[in-house]
């Protein structure tokens, strides 16, 4: 047994967990390819795996029980799959066979956190319908757009209830936006002290299952989002033609069941020249004395007049983007998103709110600029080419 293994196997079930979602957060913040990330994701999945066998050896969640049997300190571990399932997806992989695998390990484990919260029924009826609903199953654009519109609103909405709650719970660090959602469950774990305060603890117990209720919510419904997504994943690799063979293992293209024929020439290509001297194929004439050696090297010093290029294809394109000089996006996903008016007028419908009275009176400043423009320029006013 190693000492990591030893130590995880010794640390109490809260600070196992926070131990992991501390990894778990910081290979957030680091690009996946990075070894200072992998080496953070191998470390929380070490500790997510103990992790899960202990939680299942203490039988914590049981299909017999219901929401209000279920202590509000246990909450916080529904997320253990679901974070388990993050780490995985980020593992770096070598081939196409790797990335299968960690495919289907992440959906096993997205299944079971979905599971465990359709058993406990946290989830209402409407929101599992809307969101159990796959954009790819809609008949037409208009229904997927609309489908797409009415999951970000209510998507927006538990969020904005999340947020509530957490000021609520904490206000002076509450108005905050975490860092990730890692964060976000990381304040959830129960401390392994407690205090004595009958009232102050019954209070704050209130408060924590709120907002653990709330973002199991939230994270359920990114959870189907990105089950989806992996699923589609999976079905691109899998029809992807295999890999070609690299270095000694590559298959020799020259074998045949029928020898080839040689055809002649210096290179068994052909010929040359034809019977009076007639190039039958381009061919290059190479230096073969010193004085064509000095020539040569005498055309490369003194080059042309004018200017040579000075980066390759790729980096012309590359610093071309940079710039943002070539339009990207369109497709499938373009598609899917929402364009700007259509969020500005998702978000100016937030009644009651700062953010939606903003967004409200910046939809009226954009109407009222829109109305002023067209005062000024009516239809066909530009069009001096047909006029009688």
């Amino acid at each position: 047994m190693t000492e990591s293994s030893s130590f995880a196997r010794e640390t109490s079930l809260p600070e196992l967990f926070k131990s992991a979602l501390t990894s778990a957060s910081k290979a957030s913040t680091l690009a996946s390819n990075d070894d200072d990330a992998q080496e953070s994701i191998r470390r929380s999945l070490a500790n997510l795996k103990v992790l899960s066998d202990r939680l299942n050896h203490l039988s914590l969640y049981s299909r017999n029980e219901t929401l209000e049997d279920l202590s509000t300190r246990n909450l916080a571990f529904m997320f253990v799959p679901y974070v388990a399932c993050e780490m995985q997806n980020l593992v770096r992989t070598k081939d196409i066979d790797e990335r299968k695998e960690n495919i289907m390990k992440a959906q096993s484990h997205l299944r079971q956190f979905l599971a465990t919260l359709d058993d406990y029924e946290i989830v209402p009826n409407d929101e599992k319908s809307l969101f159990r609903r796959e954009s790819s199953s809609a008949p037409d654009p208009a229904s997927r757009r609309e489908l797409k519109i009415k999951q970000y609103r209510k998507e927006k909405e538990i969020r904005d209830k999340l947020n509530a709650a957490r000021a609520r719970r904490d206000p002076v660090h509450g108005s905050e936006p975490p860092a990730s959602d890692f964060d976000l469950i990381s304040a959830l774990v129960p401390s392994t002290t407690t205090g004595n305060d009958g009232d102050d603890d019954d209070e704050d117990e209130d408060r924590d299952r709120e907002l653990a209720l709330l973002l199991l919510r939230l994270i359920w419904a990114q959870a189907l989002s990105q089950l989806e997504s992996m699923k589609q994943e999976f079905e691109l690799i899998a029809s992807a033609p295999p890999e070609q063979p690299k270095g000694d293992e590559q298959r020799d293209n020259t074998w045949r069941l029928d020898a080839p024929l040689p055809r002649g020439g210096p290179d068994g290509m052909g010929p040359l020249l034809d019977a009076s001297g007639k190039p039958l194929r381009p061919f290059t004439i190479l230096p073969s004395n010193s004085l064509s050696e000095r020539a040569r090297f005498q055309s490369e010093v003194f080059r042309p007049d004018h200017r040579l290029p000075t980066m390759t294809m790729d980096e012309y394109l590359e610093e071309e983007m940079r710039r943002g000089n070539i339009i990207s996006g369109g497709g499938p996903q373009s598609e899917a998103q929402l364009t700007s008016k259509e969020l500005l007028a998702v978000a100016s419908e937030q009644d009651g709110t700062r953010e939606g009275d903003e967004k409200s009176e910046e939809k009226r400043r954009e109407e009222e600029r829109w109305s002023v423009f067209t005062e000024k320029n009516p239809k066909g006013a530009g069009n001096t080419m047909n006029r009688g």
